[in-house]
């Protein structure tokens, strides 16, 4: 093996230890840094229920990156997306088992460790 090839093995050794069903939620469900974020968010302010306009307002992005990545989410049962008249609004699950993975991941984040990996595994996601 050459030195190069080594070292990424090496990396993806160390980039693997991490418990299998927060690295499946992060690869699956939080694969992308505004998700990470919108995650966050929701976790934190569990009982809104909000536009992608104002959640995009309070994030600081595009209002058409905030839509997009709030219906993966929904899909991927992590919010509820739902309408309020003319207007889609999302919020948390109400799904007990995905909340506490949920806090479990978002709790985890708070790991500097744990924090590094993730970003690892977002990155290589996105190539």
């Amino acid at each position: 093996m050459e030195g190069q090839d080594m070292e990424l093995d090496l990396t993806g050794r160390l980039m693997a230890d991490m418990d299998p069903q927060l690295l499946d939620f992060l690869q699956h469900k939080v694969n992308t840094f505004v998700k990470w974020d919108l995650v966050r968010f929701f976790h934190d302010n569990p009982h809104t229920t909000d536009t992608a306009e104002n959640i995009a307002r309070y994030a600081g992005r595009s209002v058409d990156t905030i839509r997009v990545e709030l219906a993966e989410l929904a899909r991927a049962g992590l919010l509820e997306e739902s309408r309020l008249g003319e207007m889609t609004v999302y919020s948390l699950t109400a799904d007990a088992a995905t909340r506490d993975l949920l806090a479990r991941f978002v709790a985890a984040s708070d790991d500097r460790q744990f924090r590094v990996k993730a970003i690892y595994h977002i990155i290589r996601g996105t190539r």
